[in-house]
């Protein structure tokens, strides 16, 4: 869909489209400006937002203060004047058509500017096939945000409760500090990968399927490295969900603290498509990870729009960063960043090093550059 973007008189941006909602609503809040997005789905058969995006709104209303939010009759047209950013501790009913990492991603990136110490519980499904899961978050975002806080106490994302799609009925725990400032960043070395681990989980299925799946994605795994440890998360009575399911996370982890993630999931219950083959998705999901591992950078390709959104609300300092192949996704927030906050990156091509080179390895790599915009946490006080 091509999202036309336009400034009107009174400082609110005018976009259209119901795509990337959460990067406008995220970098509006921080940005301070009003955002009018029209024509949502103004052509399909059931028009305006859907439930989920409107549960969404509702989370960001409740860790802001003061946000004025209306939408059309027919939900086609939105306007959010966002308010003064709170956190505090929360309790959120996610909506079951998205994963909970639909919302984490909002939280993440939002968390370090709140005015006080964010500890919200999410509950709702944990994993499904579409949205980056807790998992994912817990070994690939995490790590992201605590190169940029000088200390990380008080960072803490839990999983008690495991929930499949559809029903859900997971419980995830986040936590996340305040920081008056962003330090600005140097990434420069992906290092080389020196061990993977993973997590499997099998909920209101046999527990035999755990260790299939284990079997089959160490199987691919140690072809390449010998340090593999995949281990199962047991979630039993009421800390497993509603729904039968499984699942896996992959995490390869380099000589300098980058991760790679990748994840496969079970079809959901009542989908209408076949049942899952253990093995199948123990593969798939080992698979992901060395197409992962093959893109290279120092950010996992899933958080690279994490790693460009804290770079440019870092000090007024240079921040760099390798990434691989930009995402579409990272590419679409990289314009957003320039419409909301005038910022724009230098984005140069990486010359491999002459190892890559020689073995032929990694996929050609971007140098990620720009200057922070100084942004300060005032609510934060000075000690």
């Amino acid at each position: 869909m091509n999202n036309s973007m336009a400034g009107a008189k009174d400082n609110t941006l005018t976009l259209k489209g119901c795509n990337y909602l959460r990067q406008r609503l995220v970098l509006s809040t921080l940005s301070g400006k009003p955002v009018r997005i029209k024509e949502i789905r103004s052509q399909d058969d059931e028009p305006g937002l859907r439930e989920f995006e409107v549960n969404l709104i509702r989370l960001l209303d409740k860790i802001t203060n003061g946000s004025r939010i209306e939408v059309s009759e027919t939900g086609t047209s939105l306007y959010y004047q966002p308010g003064l950013l709170h956190g505090g501790t929360l309790d959120h009913d996610c909506c079951k058509l998205k994963a909970i990492g639909y919302y984490l991603e909002v939280l993440v990136a939002l968390g370090p500017f709140c005015k006080k110490a964010l500890h919200i519980t999410l509950k709702g499904v944990t994993n499904n096939q579409n949205d980056p899961s807790v998992d994912a978050f817990l070994s690939g975002a995490i790590p992201v945000l605590k190169k940029f806080l000088i200390v990380d106490d008080g960072l803490e994302l839990k999983i008690t409760k495991r929930g499949m799609a559809p029903e859900g009925g997971g419980e995830v725990v986040f936590k996340c500090p305040v920081r008056r400032q962003l330090k600005p960043i140097q990434l420069m070395d992906q290092g080389k990968v020196k061990r993977i681990r993973g997590v499997v989980y099998a909920v209101r299925v046999s527990p035999v399927i755990s260790n299939r799946l284990v079997e089959a994605a160490k199987g691919v795994f140690l072809q390449f490295i010998p340090d593999v440890y995949i281990y199962t998360d047991h979630h039993r009575g009421n800390k497993s969900g509603k729904s039968p399911g499984f699942g896996i996370t992959v995490v390869a982890e380099t000589t300098t603290g980058v991760y790679y993630t990748a994840e496969a999931v079970s079809n959901p219950a009542g989908c209408g498509r076949l049942p899952s083959v253990p093995e199948e998705v123990g593969k798939e999901a080992a698979f992901l990870l060395l197409e992962e591992v093959y893109r290279g950078g120092c950010v996992d390709s899933t958080f690279q729009s994490f790693a460009a959104l804290f770079m440019t609300m870092a000090t007024k300092d240079i921040s760099k960063c390798i990434m691989g192949p930009l995402s579409p996704y990272t590419i679409q927030f990289l314009r957003h960043l320039r419409v909301f906050f005038g910022h724009t990156f230098r984005l140069e091509s990486h010359k491999k090093s002459e190892e890559e080179e020689e073995l032929n390895t990694g996929a050609n790599k971007v140098l990620v550059t720009c200057l922070g915009v100084g942004f300060m946490n005032l609510s934060k006080r000075v000690a």
